[in-house]
């Protein structure tokens, strides 16, 4: 992965680099559209102080869990033993891109979704928030960190989860027939090219002409670039919306030439 120093040099790229997030100049409605109706939507939601407020729990929390970690690592530790406020202040998604995941459910209203990397559930909650008709699906590969995030659940009062424990490589392939198709995907489980390139294709065999998919920490190394480069490349892909720190790909048919934005968020 990145350093913090190089990120951060990436990242003051993408910003003066990147399209004006207030839709000046961008040519296609269904961005502009998608700008000034879900990326700064700045009404408030009910559910926003209550997931707040279980993430202000979890980032309280000194006690120490065994982790297993299948994934790209820990950016703190690689430790199997690691106390919950670390994972949390590490791990979760900043309320700003949580909110904005809400608000993207919110607004094109997928009725499965599908998360791959649970966390402590703050995300999920958000997901599952902006569509109480959407079933919701989230596979995390740590029992411990599983067992935290079924207490969010209860914490928050969302009923509409469905969360599984266990190996991506193993849960996903069984479960995709079960819940196909997925209109809406949230891939935040392993930072690594192959095994996210890999998920993709699994969840393109599952998709819709309408179906939105997210990819998290598309930045946050070489690997993951690789990965979002090879994304947007696909022929299945014709649009996607770069916000530095989470890509999102539309393979939506009236876009009949592949369009690519990077966008100040």
């Amino acid at each position: 992965m990145y350093s913090k120093f190089q990120l951060g040099k990436k990242y003051l790229q993408y910003y003066f680099t990147a399209s004006s997030g207030n839709g000046h100049g961008v040519h296609s409605p269904f961005v502009f559209d998608f700008i000034k109706k879900v990326l700064r939507d700045n009404a408030f939601y009910d559910c926003y102080p209550v997931i707040e407020t279980a993430r202000k729990n979890l980032l309280q929390q000194k006690r120490e869990i065994e982790v297993e970690d299948l994934g790209a690592g820990s950016s703190v530790t690689r430790s199997a033993k690691r106390a919950v406020a670390a994972i949390a202040a590490s791990s979760l998604k900043p309320a700003k891109y949580a909110q904005l995941l809400f608000r993207i459910v919110h607004y094109y209203k997928p009725v499965m979704i599908l998360e791959l990397g649970t966390s402590f559930g703050i995300t999920t909650s958000y997901l599952a928030s902006g569509n109480a008709l959407a079933n919701v699906h989230t596979i995390e590969g740590s029992k411990a960190i599983g067992a935290l995030a079924a207490n969010t659940f209860e914490r928050v009062g969302i009923k509409n989860i469905r969360l599984t424990t266990g190996d991506f490589n193993h849960v996903l392939p069984m479960l995709l027939p079960a819940i196909s198709p997925v209109n809406l995907s949230f891939i935040d489980g392993n930072h690594r090219k192959e095994p996210t390139l890999n998920y993709f294709e699994q969840l393109l065999n599952h998709s819709t002409d309408s179906s939105i998919f997210i990819f998290d920490d598309i930045h946050w190394s070489p690997e993951m670039e690789e990965a979002w480069t090879s994304i947007k490349a696909n022929p299945a892909v014709t649009l996607t919306i770069d916000l530095f720190f989470i890509g999102i790909v539309f393979i939506n048919p009236d876009f009949k030439t592949p369009q690519h934005f990077v966008i100040r968020f």
